[in-house]
């Protein structure tokens, strides 16, 4: 919130979380596919128009990359940085659970 209004930034996100677990993704202008499951959800404050590339893991969305808008298309490269940050969160959610350290105690070394 700034100066008591909502920003649309705040108020997309808002409708993403709001969408039941097997809703279909929020409809045009508000989101469109960019590549697969990679989505961009429009958002603006003022003038200013923006990106978030996100995509959904079963029931979380996870906001991947946000960039102003400047060009008709989301650059190839800002895709791309979208991609390595899903492999990167699909790596660490879908690694083995680490075993908690041993609490130190008389029988330590």
């Amino acid at each position: 919130m700034i100066g008591g209004k909502r920003i649309g930034l705040d108020l997309q996100i808002d409708r993403l979380n709001g969408l039941a677990n097997d809703a279909p993704p929020l409809p045009f202008p508000h989101t469109s596919q960019i590549s697969g499951p990679l989505r961009e959800l429009r958002c603006h404050y003022g003038r200013a128009h923006y990106r978030i590339l996100y995509r959904r893991s079963e029931s979380l969305f996870v906001l991947l990359h946000m960039i102003r808008k400047t060009s008709a298309a989301v650059p190839a490269a800002e895709i791309e940085i979208a991609k390595a940050r899903w492999l990167d969160f699909k790596a660490r959610m879908d690694a083995a659970k680490r075993k908690p350290p041993r609490a130190a105690g008389t029988d330590a070394p």
